[in-house]
């Protein structure tokens, strides 16, 4: 096992990088070569490479999507033929390349602050590639975010780049990166209607099962077409939830329910499902080997020794699935609300405001992001708990899940949980807040509202610049700040934008109500 540095998620070893291998599981060899098709990538994007191949090598060096080195090592072959560059023949040759491209090497050779604007910009085009990868997956590409990409990317291979302009940069991939979950909004409705509250179903049902976990709707609606009269039940997990709320994916009688919670819980999940699981997109961790016989990827998801499935085929996993005992009998069922995107909200709109009026409502809490596995995180749990029974709660992503099994009633009919759907309905949650401005005839921030969010990987740093270049202020963020961000960047964002770590539930709660 040879050396490595990789900071980009917020689970990163000893709160400083991983080193050895990855908290995520991924191996030195693994993040040496993903680190090597990164700087190809900018060096791809200088010669005006194809944008559907940047987006899907910046999505695939996103946290826990591609484990396998042997896969990562043949992006790096198709990029260096676009640029073209020669590369060595054999992997020993390619490690060896990739050492060069080490962050550290580059943070001493520019220093701290300019090394740390070069991260930020980075992993914002990071996850705004993965929400590119999955609007074009559905039909729908936008000009102004492939330019926008490939620009961005073009500048990171520039030597001489000023940390002023990264800083410049990384608003305009927020505002980019608003646009890119904009377009796939946009995909997701065209295909699949617009999303509407629906009970899901969060208890087992009889039957041979399917777990699906991830992002992508489209693979879903695949296996839903393919799973359709075979008696098998599909199951949502994790970022899957919102899902239900589609009519396009509502209809299908055996999408049954939802099983488990956030990605940090799958080993546990996975091992207790008793049937097959398909990983879609980003979110996968080192199976078990209690279960790694009927788990399977697609799409840019790989792990060495779990069995790939290619164009859409998705035989094999529904062959596991009838070899699986499935569920012996059917729980008493519960259910949680999901479905509450800015149209479902939009109709209500009226209610709202009254509601705000009469003072009924007295504050919004947006409280979502991803979720992980580090101490701290029991926070959201704590805070929603507290919130009081006047406030509505906002949420989104895969964060949920601390809280999302809880009661929260409602207010005069409006419950007082909104489930808005993925990490990337945070362009909905931009709509509802936007909504809410303009009937209250002021700005954002000047609303009741506070946002409170959680981080784990890339598509929540794109998540943040979006807010940031709306110009939103008092963001909360936890359980930790990103190690890759400067003090002299941190400085700059406090001073800026008022951003600032999470403390206690209570000490916070009582700073937002006062």
């Amino acid at each position: 096992m040879g050396e490595m540095f990789c900071f980009q998620c917020e689970q990163t070893a000893c709160g400083t990088g991983c080193t050895a291998r990855g908290v995520c599981g991924k191996t030195s060899d693994c993040a040496n070569l993903q680190d090597l098709l990164l700087e190809l990538l900018k060096e791809a994007a200088a010669k005006d490479a194809d944008p559907a191949m940047l987006a899907d090598g910046l999505f695939t060096t996103i946290t826990n999507v591609n484990f396998d080195p042997e896969k990562v090592a043949e992006a790096v072959r198709r990029v260096a033929a676009a640029i073209p560059r020669g590369l060595p023949p054999d992997m020993a040759g390619l490690e060896k390349l990739a050492a060069e491209y080490a962050y550290p090497l580059r943070r001493d050779r520019i220093g701290v602050e300019r090394s740390s604007a070069q991260e930020l910009l980075l992993y914002g085009l990071k996850g705004m590639a993965a929400y590119l990868h999955h609007a074009r997956r559905l039909g729908r590409t936008d000009a102004g975010c492939d330019l926008f990409l490939q620009r961005a990317l073009a500048m990171l291979h520039e030597p001489g780049i000023s940390q002023e302009m990264l800083i410049g940069l990384a608003l305009d991939c927020g505002r980019e990166n608003l646009r890119a979950m904009e377009i796939l909004n946009e995909a997701h409705i065209a295909r699949f209607g617009k999303p509407e509250p629906t009970p899901v179903r969060i208890t087992p049902v009889a039957g041979k099962a399917i777990l699906v976990s991830g992002h992508d709707l489209d693979d879903l609606e695949v296996l839903l077409k393919q799973t359709e009269g075979t008696g098998i039940n599909v199951y949502t997990h994790g970022e899957m939830l919102p899902a239900h709320g589609y009519p396009g994916l509502k209809k299908y009688k055996h999408l049954v329910g939802n099983y488990g919670g956030a990605w940090q819980d799958q080993c546990r999940e996975f091992d207790e499902f008793p049937g097959a699981i398909l990983m879609t997109t980003n979110c996968i961790q080192t199976p078990r080997p209690t279960y790694r016989n009927r788990i399977f990827t697609t799409g840019l998801v790989e792990f060495p020794g779990v069995v790939h499935v290619k164009n859409g085929d998705f035989a094999p996993v529904i062959a596991a699935a009838k070899e699986a005992p499935g569920f012996a009998a059917s729980e008493p069922e519960k259910t949680i609300l999901v479905g509450f995107g800015h149209d479902a909200v939009g109709a209500v709109a009226g209610a709202v405001v009254d509601a705000v009026k009469a003072g009924k409502i007295r504050h919004f809490f947006l409280i979502g992001g991803c979720d992980g596995a580090k101490t701290g995180r029991n926070y959201y749990t704590r805070l929603a708990e507290l919130v009081p029974d006047d406030c509505v709660i906002l949420t989104l992503a895969c964060g949920k899940y601390r809280f999302n099994k809880l009661e929260f009633g409602d207010i005069g009919g409006i419950p007082r949980l909104l489930d808005v759907g993925q990490c990337n309905d945070a362009y909905s949650a931009v709509r509802i807040a936007q909504l809410l401005a303009g009937a209250f005839n002021c700005g954002i921030n000047e609303l009741p509202l506070s946002i409170i969010l959680s981080w784990y990987e890339q598509k929540a740093v794109a998540v943040l610049l979006t807010l940031l270049s709306l110009g939103i202020q008092n963001i909360r963020i936890g359980p930790s700040l990103p190690v890759f961000v400067s003090p002299g960047m941190l400085k700059l964002l406090v001073d800026k934008f008022n951003v600032t770590p999470i403390s206690t539930p209570e000490e916070d709660l009582k700073t937002i109500l006062g």
